[in-house]
């Protein structure tokens, strides 16, 4: 049986923040931001079991490379008993590193590249078509379409079946947050179609193989981990965690740095003047606008964390928003500043051995997608009176209604 939260802490103070909640746009900023002036760790008790929130730079970024006893069998610090399965998202060292070596070329600068003539003309289209309507929801639009078809390009799938997916990915995030059985069973559910619809990509590439040097889900089929191919439920769930996440990450980032945009407009202009800097205009993007608040870590064995007594099971919030706005590291954190010296030194992709295998992909898609929409909309604003909220757990703007003359 797991501790409960009525525990002994040790002399870490108790914050009872529950960071799965809706709330205004910005506002979980804020109370991260709180919390980690506190104390190096502290006790969080919103959930059942609680977690441990470790949340300035310096120590978020050792315990991040810390292998050994801080486990990725659940990286969710929210739930330490989450089913939802990831891959190689949960295994661990020197497991991890098998996986990762058979999905790298497909992620790496080169395989970038290769995207990026598609990646060019989805958004040049996408834009064209959305251009005359004069206002849209630019998360629901926009903002989704467009990394959907990119991965189902990237996994060698057909494009046209993106609508289906974007359901089901809202359904699984909903339910690794989530609060209320129907999540958890629309979740479920979710991820039953994802993996079925992907039972039948598997079976026609095992008909029709492709080249697996540039088609990913032909890759899988003729992986060996230590001289054994991957299993059919390895090679289902690497494609449903890949799309999963690739997803709502892309699209959560688009929403936050279009709201930049529409209200900083001496920014957009700059960066219309100046294209070469949208790279910059990304990389400050995701360390302002970190989307995932937190990476979760299972403590192996009991321990003590910074100070907290720590026992077999525990889950550890590693904050990587609260990371990215640590004043100790970033001067002016809470400030956009596209001259930023150390720019990249932000753990918006996490950090060791677990640090995202999409980055290189997320930033191109991203600078493409900037590009694109700015070559032809280069003047918008925020519609009048909308009220906008974040989505709770791994953030998210809701909506962001747009509208331009």
């Amino acid at each position: 049986m797991r501790p409960s939260q009525q525990r002994d802490v040790g002399s870490c103070p108790v914050a009872h923040t529950d960071y799965r909640k809706d709330r205004p746009a910005f506002e979980t900023y804020e109370l991260l931001n709180a919390e980690r002036e506190l104390a190096p760790a502290v006790w969080n008790d919103s959930t059942e079991h609680g977690f441990l929130m470790v949340s300035r730079y310096d120590d978020v970024t050792e315990l991040l490379r810390e292998h050994d006893s801080l486990v990725n069998d659940c990286v969710n610090a929210f739930d330490p008993d989450m089913t939802t399965p990831l891959l190689p998202n949960s295994l661990n060292p020197p497991e991890h590193n098998k996986f990762r070596r058979e999905l790298n070329p497909f992620f790496s600068p080169a395989a970038v590249k290769r995207l990026t003539p598609l990646a060019e003309e989805r958004a040049a289209a996408l834009v064209a078509e959305l251009a005359p309507r004069k206002k849209i929801d630019l998360g629901a639009e926009f903002a989704m379409i467009y990394p959907t078809e990119l991965f189902l390009a990237l996994l060698g799938l057909p494009v046209e079946d993106g609508p289906m997916f974007l359901p089901h990915v809202e359904a699984i995030f909903g339910g690794f947050f989530a609060s209320t059985p129907e999540e958890l069973k629309a979740s479920e559910d979710a991820v039953n179609a994802i993996m079925a619809y992907f039972a039948d990509a598997v079976a026609e590439r095992e008909k029709n193989p492709r080249d697996p040097e540039t088609d990913l889900v032909s890759r899988l089929l003729v992986a060996k981990i230590d001289g054994v191919p991957l299993t059919r439920d390895e090679v289902l769930t690497i494609c449903m965690t890949l799309m999963a996440a690739g997803l709502d990450t892309t699209r959560s980032g688009l929403g936050f740095m279009f709201h930049h945009l529409a209200t900083h407009p001496e920014t957009r202009k700059r960066l219309v003047a100046e294209p070469e800097l949208w790279p910059k205009f990304i990389e400050e993007s995701v360390r302002l606008y970190s989307l995932i608040i937190q990476d979760g870590r299972q403590v192996k064995e009991d321990r003590d964390v910074l100070g907290c007594p720590m026992k077999a099971g525990d889950m550890v919030w590693l904050g990587l928003a609260q990371a990215n706005r640590d004043p100790r590291k970033f001067k002016d954190p809470d400030t956009f500043d596209l001259d930023r010296e150390d720019l990249n030194h932000h753990l918006g992709f996490g950090a060791g051995v677990h640090r995202c295998i999409g980055m290189h992909l997320a930033r191109a898609e991203l600078v493409i997608a900037m590009k694109a929409w700015h070559d032809v909309i280069p003047d918008y604003r925020l519609v009048e009176g909308v009220e906008l909220t974040e989505r709770g757990g791994q953030l998210r703007l809701q909506s962001l209604p747009l509208e331009w003359d």
